[in-house]
């Protein structure tokens, strides 16, 4: 559950630099959701305080550097709200920007059922039953791994006519890897035992990461991917058939203007078709918002609502950057949901 922290907690941070989690668990969260992000955003902002880089959208292990408001205003200035700072530095199309880790798995640190060398064997199976686990790791502390229980290894003993005893049931050696160890590298591990022991940075046993696990993550996290993917193209198809490259030219950085539109970003897709963009100071940027204007009457979208359409696409940005750093946790329902509706509306017009 959500916390607010008090004023002299955030303000020790003042002028520091911190891991991003560092100022997440002050609120008692380890995630970034609308909620978290609402909460956090505003209290920096009771205490004059901003993030460099911006929290909501960082990488997931980033470090922030925690600054009075008007240092942070200085430092990006107008500049910020015409290059869509918020885009993270993501290039179009770029993948994660750091590296996926094993205990970025919420089950990675969800802690483990477990039995101890004395217990008995119908204590490991009765978990297992229970709770429809395939193994069940034996410690003698948070610390010391004495083996695993599986259901393989009961059947053997039974097999064997070994005494039916949890000494005679147990694994010697798990596999086991560090949190901190890459996603990808312990792949190969998971699909050979079926499940790896995660060791926290503090060397106790922390969770257990198991093949359902991994398949359960791709789904949640592959699926917008692909998503995402299709409506960045579906949104270059239409856009670059109609807009010309001085228009485009319009919303691309200074030292980008290329006049493609396989160079735009998410937040300059919205740049093209916003007719209300301000500063941070809340003034109306005039030649973009004319810009924008023409450039929707140039689309001919006559039959789409565009304060609905630009409102979405905007919300697909948020979502894209959230996706592209491998957020520990997976998109909710409601976003998931937003997605379906957006590539389900390009796919009408395109």
């Amino acid at each position: 559950m959500l916390r607010t922290p008090p004023d002299d907690e955030l303000l020790a941070f003042k002028g520091r630099r911190v891991p991003l989690i560092e100022l997440l668990t002050c609120f008692n969260t380890r995630f970034r959701n609308d909620q978290a992000i609402l909460l956090i955003e505003q209290r920096l902002k009771d205490l004059g305080l901003a993030t460099l880089p911006y929290f909501a959208t960082c990488g997931s292990q980033s470090e922030i550097h925690i600054v009075a408001q008007e240092s942070a205003a200085g430092d990006q200035g107008d500049s910020a709200d015409e290059e869509q700072e918020d885009e993270a530095g993501l290039l179009p199309g770029a993948l994660p920007q750091q590296p996926f880790r094993i205990g970025d798995l919420p089950c990675a640190h969800a802690g483990v059922d477990s039995v101890t060398p004395a217990s008995d064997l119908t204590e490991a199976t009765y978990i297992m039953h229970t709770k429809n686990y395939s193994q069940v790791p034996v410690l003698e502390d948070q610390y010391t791994v004495a083996g695993v229980v599986t259901w393989r290894s009961v059947a053997k003993m039974y097999a064997t006519g070994a005494e039916a005893v949890l000494a005679n049931a147990i694994v010697e050696d798990p596999p086991e890897v560090h949190a901190r160890d890459d996603f990808f590298a312990v792949l190969s591990n998971v699909c050979e035992h079926g499940y790896v022991l995660v060791r926290a940075h503090n060397g106790r046993i922390s969770g257990i990461v198991t093949a359902a696990d991994i398949t359960e993550r791709f789904d949640a996290t592959a699926w917008p991917f692909f998503v995402v993917g299709e409506i960045e193209f579906r949104l270059r198809k239409c856009l670059g058939a109609k807009l010309d490259e001085d228009a485009i030219r319009a919303v691309q950085h200074n030292d980008r203007k290329t006049g493609k539109i396989a160079d735009l970003m998410f937040g300059q897709y919205v740049m093209l078709l916003d007719g209300d963009q301000r500063n941070k100071q809340g003034h109306r940027k005039e030649g973009l918002c004319a810009a924008a204007d023409q450039n929707w009457q140039t689309l001919g979208w006559t039959g789409v609502n565009r304060v609905q359409f630009v409102y979405q696409l905007d919300r697909v940005r948020s979502i894209r950057n959230q996706i592209a750093h491998f957020d520990p946790e997976p998109l909710s329902p409601q976003r998931s949901e937003e997605l379906r509706q957006f590539v389900g509306l390009l796919r009408q017009l395109t």
